[in-house]
């Protein structure tokens, strides 16, 4: 029982990452809009770990959280966009059997993580909205490290059981995955064991996982909302809602593009791939965007790095 075919992971030593089936001369196309997409991400993220540590003002339980957030969208797209970016210039467009693991190992890592800091992030947002005057008791810097740390270990631990299971397979005679990164599900479809117990590990992963993420943000939001429409002028609840929707804006993008890629029907296999694209490159570089435009403290800081610049020349 398990296996269908002949060939073990074992005897598999590479896979072949398919990409975007488009006419050969696309590529180069592609590769530009990566490269290009992936630069402002580096810029964009490095930027704003480099305000939030140089600024003393910026020292601050939600900087601290957005710090993170900038490293961890900084490293789940240099796990993919990188090899993506080679193999559009290259006719072998091969990745390791180890350096498949690899990359799905930390993007999960990353990924799961982020999750966890932005429901951080929320409580964090409910504290300072609905409890002000505790909010720095509540909110000590012990707190906020565990919070990081904690999201940091849910994470090693999903990312963990993932690949192990993932990679514990038996594969048929095909090496060829249908996407430009090394997706769980695209590996699952060229395996000829029986996937029931990935299967299980996956739903377990969602439900004490990635559930309980979205719980603590949506109920932190439910109490955020109530407390604002009950502040009675119209300008208290602007301010209220202003220290948040930064943050609001950076969940619904990431769990919209996600949500989308996990919807597409799996026939459309070239739709998911640009669904992909979306939250490894395009997210992590709008969220530097989201929180720099609409955050007075950020504009404030990065005024004063470029004074002190233009001081020196």
């Amino acid at each position: 029982m398990g296996d269908k075919g002949a060939g073990n992971h074992s005897d598999v030593t590479d896979f072949i990452l398919v990409g975007f089936r488009v006419h050969p001369e696309l590529h180069i196309l592609f590769f530009l809009l990566f490269l290009l997409v992936y630069g402002m991400v580096l810029f964009g993220n490095i930027s704003m770990m480099t305000i939030i540590v140089t600024d003393s003002q910026l020292n601050t339980p939600m900087y601290f959280f957005l710090g993170n957030l900038s490293f961890i969208d900084l490293s789940y797209s240099t796990v993919i966009a990188p090899k993506a970016m080679v193999n559009f210039l290259s006719e072998k467009k091969t990745v390791s059997f180890v350096g498949c693991a690899a990359q799905l190992f930390f993007f999960a890592f990353f990924i799961v993580t982020e999750g966890f800091v932005l429901a951080a992030m929320a409580y964090d947002r409910f504290i300072a909205i609905c409890n002000p005057l505790l909010y720095s008791v509540h909110m000590s810097r012990r707190l906020c490290t565990q919070l990081v740390a904690g999201s940091y270990l849910c994470g090693w631990l999903s990312s963990i059981l993932q690949v192990s299971t993932t990679f514990s397979v038996s594969f048929c005679a095909s090496r060829v995955i249908d996407h430009f990164y090394c997706d769980s599900y695209q590996i699952e479809k060229i395996s000829c064991s029986n996937l029931s117990v990935n299967k299980m590990v996956s739903l377990s992963l969602a439900a004490f996982i990635i559930l309980p993420t979205i719980v603590v943000i949506v109920v932190s939001y439910m109490y955020i909302g109530t407390t604002v429409l009950k502040i009675p002028s119209s300008e208290g609840r602007r301010k209220a809602f202003s220290t948040c929707s930064s943050h609001l804006g950076v969940v619904s993008l990431l769990y919209g593009t996600v949500s989308f890629v996990y919807l597409t029907p799996p026939s459309n296999p070239e739709l998911r791939k640009v669904a992909s694209v979306f939250y490894i490159l395009v997210t992590p570089m709008l969220n530097p965007l989201i929180y720099s435009l609409r955050n007075k403290d950020v504009k404030q800081a990065l005024g004063k790095i470029l004074w002190k610049k233009k001081a020196l020349y």
